[in-house]
């Protein structure tokens, strides 16, 4: 059974995409924890860290520094960047397709850590708002 990520990654959900190429895709995290917080997925389906082969580990975790730069550079207020990946349900994963979590963090954000994963400003934003953000990130890709 597809899970909302492959759906994603076929086109039949729309998302606000910053990243693609063959192997991953990145895209707004609709719940915004912070401005500019993106999920990075691999294309192939596994469920978690512990299905990697070393092939798609090799795509995945490439593709994370550039992606944290990129996001990034959008914004000089971005002081810090929480990278998370849940696997298993007993780690708190939700969806069972391998997702990379990057969180931009400001020096005035007041988030504490163990309520981060939680967070949902999706409330906050627009279409256009989700637009301008994904346009940036992608802008500093190119």
């Amino acid at each position: 059974m597809a899970d909302i990520f492959d759906k994603i990654i076929q086109g039949e959900i729309p998302s606000y995409k910053v990243y693609e190429d063959d192997d991953v895709l990145a895209f707004l995290d609709i719940s915004q924890v912070t401005p500019g917080h993106t999920l990075l997925v691999p294309k192939k389906h596994v469920d978690n860290i512990f299905d990697y082969d070393d092939e798609t580990a090799k795509k995945v975790l490439l593709t994370l520094p550039k992606l944290a730069r990129a996001i990034k550079a959008t914004n000089p207020k971005i002081t810090g960047m929480n990278i998370s990946s849940n696997n298993g349900v007993s780690a708190g994963q939700t969806v069972m397709h391998s997702h990379w979590h990057l969180i931009p963090r400001y020096d005035d954000d007041n988030l504490n850590e163990t309520l981060v994963p939680t967070i949902d400003h999706s409330s906050e934003y627009t279409p256009a708002r989700y637009e301008d953000i994904a346009n940036k990130i992608k802008k500093e890709l190119s």
